[in-house]
């Protein structure tokens, strides 16, 4: 009797496992097309701000080659 019952706990625990297990998978397959999306927009974003950072980053070589020839010949 006492070892019947505690093969139903046992059974009754790895079901509670198995249930955890499987809402586990769940939020993880909810959670993962998020996480995807979140990182397809930060990768945008850093190739908008790549494209935006190109021009300032020549405007700032070109004003730091002009002071320093200001400076040099001057």
């Amino acid at each position: 009797m006492l070892l019947l019952m505690l093969l139903l706990l046992l059974l009754l625990q790895v079901l509670l496992l198995l249930l955890l297990l499987q809402l586990l998978i769940l939020l993880l397959l909810l959670l993962l097309p998020l996480l995807l999306l979140l990182l397809l927009l930060l990768l945008q974003l850093l190739l908008l701000l790549q494209q935006l950072l190109k021009p300032l980053l020549l405007v700032v070589l070109v004003l730091l080659l002009h002071f320093y020839c200001y400076y040099y010949y001057s």
